[in-house]
């Protein structure tokens, strides 16, 4: 069986060959960016993390663990699970490429969406 291969990219970085399926996974449209302007296969908002805990977490480095444990359980909830069973089938398709608005996609809700599809 070959391994689930996931990346994590900036909405802003360009396409490239080795990106597969490109899903963003925030809850908002980024402001400023245009829908047009991007390589785009989908948008998965009900994987974001909820407004209270993206308020809370505000990609403070220090409080990334315990973000990330708090996101993995709000992914537990029967809506998000079905979401992300639907992303889990993407990946065994080939590559996915999770896109993030953020400034530091290695902190973001995609690297722990990343994690839990590979199963880290």
């Amino acid at each position: 069986m070959q391994p689930t291969v996931v990346r994590v990219a900036r909405l802003a970085d360009p396409a490239g060959a080795a990106d597969g399926v490109r899903v963003l996974v925030e809850r908002r449209w980024p402001r400023g960016t245009a829908r047009t302007a991007l390589v785009l296969d989908g948008w998965y908002r009900g994987l974001a993390p909820s407004d209270d805990l993206r308020t809370w977490y505000g990609h403070d480095p220090e409080r990334f663990a315990e973000f990330a444990e708090r996101y993995r359980a709000e992914l537990r909830e029967p809506d998000r699970m079905a979401a992300l069973a639907r992303l889990r089938e993407l990946a065994g398709g080939g590559p996915v490429t999770l896109l993030t608005a953020s400034g530091s996609p290695s902190i973001s809700q995609a690297a722990v969406l990343a994690a839990v599809l590979t199963g880290e």
